[in-house]
């Protein structure tokens, strides 16, 4: 006992660094995460329960509704058949009667007129009427009659045996559904901003006429939470046992998947739902950081040679005469909200450069950039966040980047450290920009083509953003997208020779 109290005294002074009880805290809220989103999809599962319960009770009730009404329908007709049969033989009956009345009557006559003749003695009136007797007996209607009925009291031919309708009836069930299918996570394929999802069915059924994909994104790992915000995607009539999502932007670190099978009738349950990783740099145009003469929205920029400032003096007085309070001292132009001042100025003077939103401080990305037919001037490239709010991309040792100039004489090169390097290729309509943060690395290609314009090779030491500059024209930003198979192919290549970035720190501006 006394060993035990020991043990007791021990483990209550034990000390627990503090990081493992973050640890601990951690596990704690992810494992309250989990089951608060469990009972989340028990909640869901439960209402969903009752609303579909009453869903096939009301079509229960149709179904048996819509063969009642056949049935009686049916009843009505045969039963009219059997009236409109007993009315047709009735009348032929009736007439048959009719005329078989008459006939005896006339008959009953004649026969009591021959009677009286037999009495006559006179032997030329006796001869006259029987004469008269045998041209009426001749012409009797007694004698030209079908003593046969015309028909039968026969109805058996209407009668009715239902013994294997109600066979049938006995054997009606609910309707076969199609077992869940299985996504198999193995066979689906995340790549070039698309997505394979791939699945089985749990044993051969050919009576699947086609399948349902439905998918929807989300920044959760794990099964799919209830409470997304966001709403599943349908993909209908799938006649294989995979599809491939083409063209996707992948603005959420995952996607989620599930499938059900359907035959001609009904649509089975779903198959176990998957999330497939479509994490991707996302970043938009940093209105805070841009020159004045610059119009900037998420994903796109636009020179302004006005620089805002008629806009500016006009937003300046009416805020000092409606409010009383000072205005700033630099407003946006066009249809750009008023800029959050950051930690330093804008870039002002010649610099017309705009940076991402999103600091780069590891991995491999890639983002794509458009220009404007028309531009005159603009480069495309990195720098670090001390870039100052006088300098242009390329022209310091803190920036990289491609410039195409359009203006006066066309020149397509690379810059950094105020360095140029021209470069012998033809400006592709679409710039891809390649950056491996901890491989120290910055390439440029045809976004089309993938043909490798320049490759810096560096190293970074401190966060990158992406940057732009543009005079007299405008850039289009196409983000989250994944590095392209061929991009990382010809890395795989490029990263085996000798990087090109020497040759340009031998060339002078």
């Amino acid at each position: 006992m006394e060993r035990m109290r020991v043990g007791v005294g021990r483990r209550d002074t034990e000390h627990i660094p503090e990081e493992a009880l973050q640890r601990i805290i951690s596990t704690l809220a992810n494992k309250n995460d989990e089951i608060q989103n469990f009972i989340d999809t028990l909640n869901q599962t439960l209402k969903g329960v009752q609303e579909n319960s009453s869903n096939v009770l009301s079509e229960l009730d149709e179904e048996f509704d819509s063969l009642y009404s056949i049935l009686d329908e049916v009843k009505e007709s045969m039963i009219n058949s059997i009236k409109q049969e007993q009315a047709r033989k009735s009348q032929e009956l009736q007439n048959q009667l009719s005329q078989c009345n008459n006939a005896l009557e006339n008959s009953e006559e004649l026969l009591e007129f021959a009677t009286r003749s037999l009495d006559i003695k006179e032997p030329e009136e006796f001869s006259k009427a029987a004469r008269q007797i045998k041209d009426r007996v001749t012409m009797a209607s007694a004698f030209r009659l079908s003593l046969k009925p015309k028909v039968s009291d026969n109805m058996t031919h209407l009668m009715v045996d239902f013994s294997q309708e109600r066979q049938m009836l006995r054997t009606l069930k609910f309707l076969p559904v199609p077992k869940a299918p299985e996504i198999d996570p193995v066979e689906c394929l995340v790549a070039d901003n698309s997505v394979t999802v791939a699945w089985r069915m749990p044993e051969e059924d050919n009576k699947i006429d086609h399948f349902i994909l439905e998918h929807r994104k989300t920044n959760f790992d794990g099964l799919p939470r209830v409470k997304d915000e966001r709403c599943w995607e349908i993909i209908d009539n799938i006649k294989g046992t995979e599809y491939t999502l083409s063209g996707l932007k992948f603005d959420s670190k995952y996607m989620n998947f599930r499938v059900r099978a359907c035959n001609k009738a009904v649509a089975g349950e779903y198959s176990d739902p998957v999330t497939l990783e479509t994490k991707a740099l996302n970043f938009s145009l940093d209105n805070s950081s841009s020159h004045l003469n610059l119009r900037v929205e998420d994903a796109c920029v636009e020179w302004d040679p006005t620089g805002g400032k008629g806009q500016e003096n006009k937003m300046k007085g009416k805020e000092n005469k409606g409010s009383g309070t000072p205005s700033p001292k630099r407003t946006s132009i066009g249809s750009r909200p008023p800029a959050v001042r950051g930690s330093r100025d804008r870039f002002t003077g010649e610099s017309y450069t705009v940076l991402g939103d999103t600091a780069i401080e590891s991995g491999q990305h890639y983002w794509e950039v458009k220009a404007q037919k028309d531009c005159k001037s603009y480069s495309v490239g990195v720098a670090y966040k001390t870039l100052g709010k006088f300098d242009q991309l390329g022209k310091t040792n803190s920036s990289w980047c491609i410039h195409v100039n359009n203006w006066l004489q066309n020149t397509f090169a690379a810059k950094h450290n105020n360095k140029v390097k021209a470069l012998d290729v033809t400006v592709p309509e679409r710039i891809g920009v390649f950056c491996d943060f901890d491989g120290g690395q910055l390439s440029f290609y045809d976004a089309s083509s993938k043909q490798l314009l320049y490759s810096f090779k560096t190293k970074f030491t401190q966060p990158v953003l992406p940057g732009f500059m543009v005079w007299c024209g405008g850039l289009s930003l196409n983000t989250g997208m994944q590095v392209p198979s061929a991009v990382r192919t010809l890395q795989k290549t490029e990263n085996g020779m000798t990087g090109s970035a020497s040759s340009l720190n031998n060339v002078t501006q």
